[in-house]
């Protein structure tokens, strides 16, 4: 019996010292409340850097001592890919969000995004607030949906481009700029902004979070990565808004 039960006992005392390892995470500024939430259930914690995806992904790129990556969009794990950076077998899609339209909480707004609506005027004398619509993911999703909707023209030469889109959530909730575009997620997190709209799906390319290992990850790195998938991590994402993958 004793002999029967060993493999077993090894593989969850394997387990067990693996997850005690803490992983190093470069992820994504809009999964932070979510991660930290997560991270603070996990035996070892993990050290966490937040930024712009565009940021990290060069940071990685650079060799910053890093083990896994959370990306808001698929772009820059693909271009990580193509650079043989991750490791093999550990990328997959982990998170799905929407894109919305805010305003300062003391300035409630309604204004639901659709062809030709008057953001314009919405705006008045003031700015629109983005992540940096040329590189970072939640700038490139919002730029694509104003352009679909044919009212990027007016609005873009008063964009008020922020390094991350938890930046860009920061102007608005300061009253810095009267309106931004963030991820519904922020809205959610954000003390100080409300929803004036959401974007229509087929408005933007699908805002998809993949995460992967990267080479020459330690043990531990995949034993969290695993964790991610676990019921308790998804309640949390799922609580903070993400569509769980």
């Amino acid at each position: 019996m004793l002999r029967r039960l060993l493999p077993w006992l090894l593989a969850v005392l394997a387990f067990a010292a693996q997850a005690q390892q803490a992983p190093t995470i470069l992820a994504a500024a809009s999964v932070k409340d979510a991660l930290d939430e997560i991270a603070a259930q996990y035996p070892a914690k993990p050290v966490i850097s937040y930024g712009a995806s565009s940021a990290l992904a060069r940071q990685i790129e650079n060799g910053a001592p890093a083990e896994l990556f959370i990306s808001a969009d698929l772009e820059w794990m693909d271009y990580l890919e193509k650079k043989n950076l991750l490791a093999p077998g550990t990328r997959r899609n982990l998170l799905g969000n929407r894109l919305v339209l805010v305003a300062p909480a003391k300035q409630p707004l309604k204004l639901e995004p659709a062809p030709g609506f008057p953001i314009a005027r919405a705006l008045g004398s003031g700015r629109i607030a983005l992540a940096e619509p040329n590189s970072v993911p939640a700038g490139r999703y919002a730029k694509a949906a104003l352009e679909k909707l044919g009212v990027w023209d007016q609005v873009a030469p008063r964009v008020a481009a922020a390094e991350n889109v938890r930046a860009a959530l920061a102007l608005v909730a300061r009253g810095e700029a009267p309106l931004g575009v963030v991820y519904q997620t922020d809205a959610n997190a954000g003390r100080g902004v409300m929803i004036a709209g959401v974007f229509p799906a087929h408005t933007h390319p699908p805002i998809v979070y993949p995460v992967a290992a990267l080479k020459g990850a330690k043990a531990g790195a995949a034993v969290f990565l695993e964790f991610l998938s676990q019921p308790q991590a998804r309640a949390i994402f799922g609580k903070h808004g993400f569509a769980v993958h």
